[in-house]
């Protein structure tokens, strides 16, 4: 069901929605920069307390497919509102975390219920059929700033005042967009009358039903991978020899991601046109091109910054590309449709994660950059094979 906003109405809502979605999933990446420091502040290994990242990003993308698809059968301002209180209540603990266990757990839970940002974007897509590219692109955007902004707030509030604030902070500025939101967003029916268990079972079923979404998962999973094996590692170069760099200045390198992401809607633009393998073929070859420019470059800062830069770019550009191809397939089913995209994609984070420390613990930088290589390579290689059938199957 479409809900057409007026030009006044879509001027207040859409930002709104941008602003929690990205203050919402901030908390799955707060984590990364400050790593070290909550390592020492709670006396455990690097290799255990990395594990945090991963953690968190496992319950975000499990948020994703049990608790997503609930937006197309409940109220989605409801279930949003819920899922934020019980939000604030978990980073409310996790700020008074005691040991290495507890904050493990309570990351966890952080990803969890961090789930409400991804039930927003699908929701932006229903706000006008004909600038939905338009729309989900600005919601995405606030995401990616929240996700890249997380990494400088964290970092700046960590070196001044201690990690615990950061999720302290975290805890007011979700319970303010709650409230934004409790007040401002529109009220959408729901879509799918059936039992959780139907809902669950129809939303696998679109797996098989569309190739489409098939194809952008996969490719989601992978950019997505190298991105969060890339931020996680590069938190360990960074601050390791010989660059020796401090937590606040580690944080600072998410403005450059920053920018990278507000360019990043220009390809919403272009999926709009239909020009989706030749966005698609653009993206993926920044994000490899970024690695190989790191890898070749590991210390110098100005390779660093372009690297951030135009990986960044890539991955967030092929994310919102895939969102407007697949939001296209079922009006009905939004909420499923991305609760499949965003379970694949989040598995690919935990998993790029996971192969991003073990390399460094086997081979630093050198070997954590060359299995990003690999990834990058791959992800090219799954849009020549989606090009490929695409033309195919209109012959």
């Amino acid at each position: 069901m479409q809900t057409d906003l007026t030009q006044q109405q879509s001027k207040v809502i859409i930002p709104i929605m941008a602003l929690a979605a990205g203050v919402i999933v901030a908390n799955v990446y707060y984590n990364q920069p400050i790593l070290n420091e909550i390592g020492k502040s709670l006396n455990t290994a690097e290799s255990l307390i990395g594990k945090i990242s991963m953690l968190a990003q496992l319950g975000y993308g499990l948020g994703m497919f049990f608790l997503l698809p609930l937006g197309d059968k409940v109220n989605r301002k409801k279930l949003i509102v819920g899922l934020c209180m019980a939000l604030v209540v978990v980073l409310g603990l996790t700020s008074c975390a005691q040991n290495a266990t507890q904050i493990l757990i309570l990351s966890f839970f952080v990803g969890l219920f961090s789930s409400p940002a991804q039930i927003i974007l699908p929701m932006a897509a229903t706000l006008g059929k004909e600038n939905r590219g338009k729309n989900v692109g600005k919601v995405f955007s606030g995401i990616l700033i929240g996700i890249l902004g997380a990494r400088v707030l964290s970092g700046l509030i960590t070196t001044y005042l201690g990690w615990r604030l950061v999720f302290a902070i975290s805890a007011a500025m979700v319970l303010l967009v709650m409230l934004l939101l409790h007040r401002f967003l529109p009220e959408i029916p729901s879509k799918f009358s059936g039992s959780y268990g139907r809902l669950l079972q129809s939303t696998l079923r679109l797996v098989k039903q569309y190739k489409t979404l098939r194809q952008a998962a996969l490719l989601g999973s992978f950019t997505f991978g190298v991105f969060c094996s890339f931020w996680t590692t590069l938190t360990f170069h960074l601050s390791s020899e010989p660059l020796n760099y401090s937590t606040a200045t580690i944080g600072l390198f998410g403005l450059i991601a920053i920018g990278g992401a507000l360019v990043a809607p220009v390809f919403g633009r272009i999926a709009d046109k239909g020009k989706v393998f030749k966005g698609l073929f653009i993206t993926v070859s920044l994000l490899l091109g970024s690695i190989v420019l790191i890898k070749l470059f590991p210390y110098s800062i100005i390779a660093l910054i372009g690297s951030i830069f135009f990986l960044d770019i890539g991955v967030q550009a092929t994310q919102i590309i895939n969102f407007t191809r697949i939001y296209a397939l079922d009006e009905q089913a939004h909420s499923r449709l991305n609760t499949i995209y965003m379970t694949t994609y989040f598995i690919g984070a935990a998993v790029g994660t996971f192969f991003g420390l073990w390399s460094w613990k086997i081979g630093n930088w050198n070997m954590a950059t060359s299995q990003m290589l690999l990834w990058s390579g791959i992800a090219l290689l799954l849009v020549y094979l989606s090009y490929r059938s695409t033309v195919q199957k209109r012959d």
